[in-house]
């Protein structure tokens, strides 16, 4: 009837399928990605601006900033990217980071 696993109230379901999306993620192959984009660009980008690049290269289903912000978090925790400012993004007109290799 129903095509879905029923919980019980209270049960942290989000948990548990973030971890399953994160456990799919091919992480080094995206840092490769993303290093070789930002590499290509020479000039800091936005976590959309990334996307878009990544998405017109088919390496992504879709320009979603959420394909390359996890990463770009996790490279910045590593010292491979920097945060170097912000800028209006033009997709959405709002303030957003912007980020760049470390080694440029």
């Amino acid at each position: 009837m129903n095509n879905y696993e029923k919980r019980n109230p209270g049960q942290h379901i989000t948990l548990e399928t973030r971890l399953e999306s994160e456990q799919e993620v091919d992480k080094k192959k995206r840092y490769r990605q993303i290093i070789e984009i930002l590499t290509e660009n020479k000039e800091p980008m936005t976590a959309k601006e990334i996307a878009v690049a990544m998405f017109k290269k088919n390496w992504i289903p879709s320009s979603e900033r959420n394909f390359t912000a996890p990463r770009l978090t996790e490279l910045c925790e590593e010292g491979v990217v920097d945060t170097l400012g912000k800028k209006k993004c033009e997709y959405t007109n709002k303030s957003v980071t912007i980020y760049g290799l470390r080694w440029n």
